[in-house]
C-alpha cells in the first residue's frame, strides 16, 4: 500500500498521464509491485518481502505518533480519526483477562512483548511488575517501565503478552521462540494475531492467493494449523485458542486469543542480551 511503501523505502507513488509519451505503458497510478504466498503445508498467508531490521525501525518508530498518523492520512485520507481511538487503548481487554484469570493471580508480573506504550496489557493497573519490550520508543503508560533485553533477563514474570504483533514481523516464528526464551516453566504465554477475513471466510487456499490483493502493516495472515505449527516449533503447550469478534479502532474484526505454556520436556536456549 502507498503509505507502508512511503514509510518503509520512502517510494511515493507516481501518476502516468499522457504527457510522458509512453507507446505501451498505460495511463493510471503505479503502486509497488509485491507478491502473496502462502504456506503449502498450513495456509500461512503472507508477503514475499520481508523487512529487515532497518526497515522495520523506520516503519514502527513512534508508531501511531503525530509524525505517523499525519503522514498516513496524507495517503489515507481520515486515518487520524482511527488512530486517536486506537491510542485510547482497547475496549476488550476484561474479555481477555476473563480468558486468562484462571491461569494467574489477581496480581501477575507481566512482560507485554511488542506492547508499544503498555496501555493495552492485560491486568494494567493491577500486576505487580508491568514491563514492556518494544521498538516504538514511546513513554509508557504510568504504571509500566519500558525494558531492554538486559532488564528482561534480570526479571521474572507470570505473564508474558505477544498481542497483535506476530502478524508485523518478518519472522514470526523466530520471534516467538525468542519470546519463549525469556519465559520460566511456569509463566503463561497469551497470544494474539488477527483472524483475517480471507483466512476466516474463503476456504480455499488457491481462492485466498487470488483475493489478497494488497498488503499493508499486516505481513502475516495466520490460519489454525499456522498457529499449531509455530506453537509445536517454539516448544509450547497450547492451553485454549479461540477465534472472537472484537472491536478496535472503530471498526469490527475477529482476532485469535491462545493461550500457551512452554512443554515439560522443552528447553530453550539460553537468551542472549540484544541491542
Amino acid at each position: 500500500m502507498p503509505f507502508l511503501a512511503y514509510r518503509v523505502f520512502g517510494w511515493e507513488s507516481v501518476e502516468i498521464t499522457p504527457d510522458w509519451n509512453m507507446r505501451d505503458l498505460p495511463l493510471g497510478r503505479t503502486q509497488a509491485m509485491c507478491n502473496t504466498l502462502a504456506c503449502t503445508s498450513c495456509g500461512l498467508l503472507f508477503l514475499d518481502m520481508r523487512f529487515d531490521p532497518e526497515e522495520m525501525s523506520a516503519l514502527y518508530a513512534d508508531y501511531r505518533g503525530d509524525d505517523y498518523a499525519a503522514t498516513r492520512g496524507r495517503f489515507e485520507p481520515g486515518y487520524e480519526w482511527r488512530n486517536a481511538i486506537l491510542n485510547e487503548g482497547s475496549r476488550y481487554i476484561e474479555t481477555v483477562e476473563e480468558l486468562l484469570a484462571p491461569y494467574l493471580s489477581s496480581t501477575p508480573r507481566v512482560l507485554d512483548w511488542g506492547g508499544d506504550t503498555g496501555i493495552n496489557t492485560p491486568f494494567r493497573g493491577r500486576a505487580s511488575l508491568h514491563h514492556v519490550y518494544d521498538i516504538s520508543n514511546k513513554p509508557p503508560v504510568d504504571g509500566a517501565e519500558i525494558v531492554d533485553r538486559e532488564g528482561i533477563l534480570s526479571a521474572e514474570y507470570d505473564l508474558v503478552v505477544s498481542s497483535n504483533v506476530l502478524e508485523h514481523v518478518p519472522a514470526p516464528g523466530d520471534a516467538l521462540e525468542e519470546i519463549v526464551s525469556v519465559m520460566g516453566p511456569e509463566t503463561v504465554l497469551y497470544i494474539e494475531v488477527p483472524h483475517e477475513d480471507v483466512v476466516r471466510l474463503v476456504p480455499c487456499e488457491a481462492d485466498r492467493i487470488r483475493a489478497k490483493r494488497h498488503w499493508h502493516e499486516h505481513v502475516n495472515f495466520f490460519t489454525e494449523p499456522a498457529i499449531d505449527a509455530m506453537l509445536a516449533r517454539a516448544g509450547l503447550e497450547q492451553i485454549t485458542r479461540v477465534s472472537h469478534q472484537v472491536s478496535a479502532g472503530g471498526k469490527d474484526s475477529h482476532v485469535f486469543s491462545v493461550v500457551a505454556k512452554r512443554r515439560a520436556d522443552h528447553q530453550p536456549s539460553t537468551p542472549t542480551p540484544r541491542p
